[in-house]
C-alpha cells in the first residue's frame, strides 16, 4: 500500500476527486484551505489580499498498482495549468487496521 498527499490549488478540487472515483480509488481525506508555497517555482497561495490563492490538500492510501495511473493523470492535470501548482508526494504505508 502507498500513501499519496496531493496539494492542489483550489481551482483543481472537484475535478481531481471525481476523477479518483474514475481511476477506482474510492477513500480520502482532504483538507481545505491549506497555505503555503513552492520550494521551486509558483506563486504564494497565503489566502490574503496580497496572495488571495489558498490550496486544498488531499491524501488517500491505495494498493501499490494504483500509483502509476493516478500520477500520470496528476502529471497530465499539472502540465495543462501549471501557473496554478500540483504536488503529489509517495510514501509506503506500513501497517494498516
Amino acid at each position: 500500500m502507498k500513501a499519496v498527499m496531493i496539494i492542489i490549488d483550489q481551482a483543481h478540487y472537484n475535478e481531481i476527486v471525481e476523477n479518483l472515483s474514475r481511476l477506482n480509488i474510492r477513500g480520502f481525506t482532504s483538507w481545505k484551505e491549506v497555505f503555503g508555497r513552492g520550494s521551486k517555482t509558483g506563486e504564494p497561495h497565503y489566502g490574503t489580499h496580497a496572495w488571495p490563492s489558498i490550496n486544498n490538500a488531499i491524501l488517500t492510501v491505495v494498493e501499490d498498482n494504483r500509483v502509476a495511473p493516478l500520477l500520470k493523470y496528476l502529471k497530465r492535470l499539472d502540465a495543462e495549468a501549471e501557473n496554478l501548482g500540483l504536488r503529489a508526494f509517495v510514501w509506503n504505508i506500513e501497517e494498516m487496521i
